[in-house]
């Protein structure tokens, strides 16, 4: 039996990956947006998910809080693994909120925060290339 060939590591990417070239209609092995372009109001829309999560820490915090799953998490909880305070904690989850990432439920003293599967399923679709 015989291995698949594997390029050498000297090999550049773009000799070993089809490119597609303008004009040209997309096929399997180009890379295309399965659902095809957006209007400004879905831009705009995904522009916004997309500027909340392009801070580091704001991609922490949503990491903690997405490896709950469908449970929630207390704003209590993410200040020592991430090493911020509290007031730091707050500013950022109120910006995935806002960005209708995540939602904020108050429990007495504390907020709790849980994932919007929805607008997860959303980025998906608009990020499958195909």
């Amino acid at each position: 039996m015989t291995s698949p060939s594997i390029a050498p590591p000297s090999t550049p990417p773009e000799s070993i990956a089809p490119s597609c070239t303008p004009g040209e209609r997309a096929t399997l092995d180009c890379c295309t947006l399965g659902a095809g372009p957006i209007d400004v109001a879905e831009a705009e829309h995904l522009a916004l998910r997309l500027k909340a999560l392009s801070d580091p820490t704001r991609l922490q915090l949503l990491s903690h809080v997405a490896a709950q799953g469908c449970g929630d998490v207390c704003a209590c909880d993410l200040t020592e693994p991430l090493g911020i305070s509290q007031p730091t904690v707050s500013h950022h989850m109120k910006k995935l909120v806002d960005a209708g990432l995540l939602t904020r439920e108050q429990k007495g003293r504390w907020a709790h925060y849980s994932v919007i599967p929805s607008a997860f399923a959303e980025l998906r679709a608009f990020l499958d290339l195909t």
